[in-house]
């Protein structure tokens, strides 16, 4: 071990969490601070879903196409704020750039070792510990009207099956008999062993926060609003609480952490995907595994307090509340795939997805400033969590580590922001 050195960890998110107890783990003295408490944002309202499978980007392609078709269909899943596309659109333009064979190809090839062992990921960062019991191993299936809907996405399943991931085909009566859930509108169900999912993702965050404070980290409810550098070098995180010295800084606050980039001097490209859930209580009936409902592009997921449908991308910004275009969609199409499901209320949510131009995370050092990135995981937070905790863990205490991390550079957006 290093020298044990003072840490302050900004936002407490899965990322957040799970460099706080990597690092405290590793002998240092740790303190993790967010406004909200944990997981407030995106970790708490997530599917919940441990998506070793999710290597294939967003900006595949076929990215331009795809996108005006569903900008023409009020039933697709992508909704755009227009008042918003002028801010957005220098962030978009890059998103489409990367939207061709050779930079999908890599983006592919830098997810493949970040998430494919995440199950892992999650049972080391919890074993012995009080949040190990909200992680179950479970299959996924991926639901389509019908074959020819299924080969319509050759080109993802290409991609996964190069993985090593193979689904088993099931069509007909055989669908319902693997999940009863699923009405006449599912002909066809793609599935894959040995995935897992979380039962709860918004008690696992808060059980996380304990299992930190058990092994002598320390947590505390406030803001960050800047971050104080002497010779270009961290010194301390000024808070709403006053200033906390600090040797290192790890920033996780995910789409939050645009703004203390700034503070930096640094405006890195970093939009949100507004994502949203619809959690059911005491439903009549659950999947027996997690699923994909193709047509509606969003999660289903058993959890211990009721069935959760969370998806759909709207790109608007920060500042606006939720809109019902998104929700509506997913109550849809909830109620097309599972024509017999009953419940006795519904939560809606919203959230905010921090998303790069790449959709890789940016991780690792900023500059030689001490700081430290763990953001922008777009879809796959929760699942790469754990193991970028441990990524920017190892980093801080000098170890060599076993992965390329060039994909994810810290660095490679950045351009001045004063």
């Amino acid at each position: 071990m290093s020298t044990p050195k003072k840490i302050i960890v900004i936002g407490a998110g899965i990322c957040g969490l799970s460099s706080a107890i990597w690092l405290r783990r590793a002998g240092h003295d740790v303190t993790l601070i967010d406004r909200d408490g944990p997981g407030a944002g995106a970790s708490f309202g997530n599917a919940g879903l441990l998506a070793q499978w999710a290597m294939v980007p967003v900006n595949t392609p076929d990215l331009l196409s795809t996108a005006l078709k569903y900008m023409v269909n009020p039933n697709s899943p992508l909704f755009l704020q227009w008042s918003y596309l002028p801010r957005l659109a220098p962030w978009l333009a890059r998103f489409v750039s990367n939207a061709n064979e050779k930079t999908c190809r890599r983006m592919v090839e830098a997810l493949i070792p970040l998430i494919t062992d995440s199950v892992d990921q999650h049972r080391a960062l919890t074993r012995g510990t009080l949040a190990e019991k909200w992680i179950t191993s479970s299959d996924l299936g991926y639901a389509y009207e019908n074959r020819a809907a299924f080969e319509a996405d050759a080109y993802s399943w290409a991609i996964k099956q190069e993985a090593g991931m193979t689904p088993k085909i099931l069509e007909g009566h055989a669908v319902q008999e693997a999940e009863p859930i699923l009405g006449p509108a599912t002909q066809c169900l793609a599935r894959l062993k040995g995935h897992g999912h979380i039962t709860d993702p918004g008690q696992y965050m808060h059980d996380l926060a304990q299992v930190l404070r058990d092994e002598g980290g320390t947590y505390l409810q406030t803001e960050a609003v800047d971050i104080t550098l002497s010779d270009g070098r961290i010194t301390q995180v000024q808070t709403r609480q006053g200033a906390l010295p600090c040797d290192h800084a790890v920033l996780a606050a995910g789409i939050w952490s645009k703004a203390l980039m700034r503070k930096l001097g640094v405006k890195v490209h970093l939009e949100a995907e507004r994502g949203y859930h619809l959690h059911f209580k005491n439903p009549s009936q659950t999947p027996r595994n997690p699923m994909m409902v193709s047509k509606g592009k969003f999660a289903v997921n058993p959890m211990a307090s009721g069935l959760r449908c969370a998806g759909t991308v709207e790109l608007g910004g920060i500042t606006k509340g939720p809109s019902k275009r998104p929700l509506e969609l997913i109550k849809r199409h909830t109620k097309q795939v599972f024509p017999s499901l009953t419940y006795d209320d519904v939560e809606e949510w919203m959230g905010f997805r921090p998303s790069t131009p790449d959709s890789l995370p940016l991780v690792g050092e900023l500059g030689k400033t001490g700081v430290f990135a763990a953001f922008g995981h777009q879809h796959i937070g929760l699942t790469a969590g754990p193991k970028t905790g441990r990524i920017v863990a190892g980093l801080i205490d000098g170890q060599r580590l076993n992965l390329d991390l060039a994909p994810y550079n810290a660095n490679r957006f950045h351009t001045s922001a004063r």
